[in-house]
């Protein structure tokens, strides 16, 4: 059952954050249309943020995937996910917006999860810090 919690950890963290990898480069891919979109809901220099969010959003994605500094690329992730849900999935007359807003908060869960289990035996943090997690 070992290989189970072991296994079961590593594709819970790479299912948990491909959101996040795959977001964060449609942002570059796209940083123009996202910029614009942000200022569309009244934020503020939207290039700064919208560079802060991928970078966010890809090193936390990063590190949670290889395992190695799991519980940093967590909290970045759990750190984006706060403005992200209240600022642009916060409109509850919208039902796709109310669907958004609760998937956030699922995986603000996981990450809290995650953010306190650690990565499991499937990871660098394991592997390369005398087998803590």
């Amino acid at each position: 059952m070992e290989w189970l919690k072991a296994f079961g950890s590593l594709i819970g963290r790479i299912l948990l954050v491909i959101i996040f990898l795959n977001s964060g480069i449609g942002k570059i891919g796209n940083f123009e249309g996202t910029a614009q979109y942000m200022a569309k809901f009244g934020m503020p220099n939207t290039s700064f943020f919208l560079f802060g969010a991928i970078v966010f959003e890809l090193v936390g994605s990063v590190t949670v995937i290889l395992g190695y500094f799991t519980r940093l690329g967590a909290l970045l992730i759990l750190i984006f996910l706060i403005p992200t849900t209240l600022i642009f999935h916060a409109n509850f007359a919208d039902q796709i917006q109310m669907i958004m807003f609760v998937k956030n908060v699922s995986m603000f869960g996981g990450c809290l999860l995650l953010l306190s289990a650690g990565p499991g035996r499937l990871s660098l943090d394991y592997f390369l810090r005398g087998k803590k997690t």
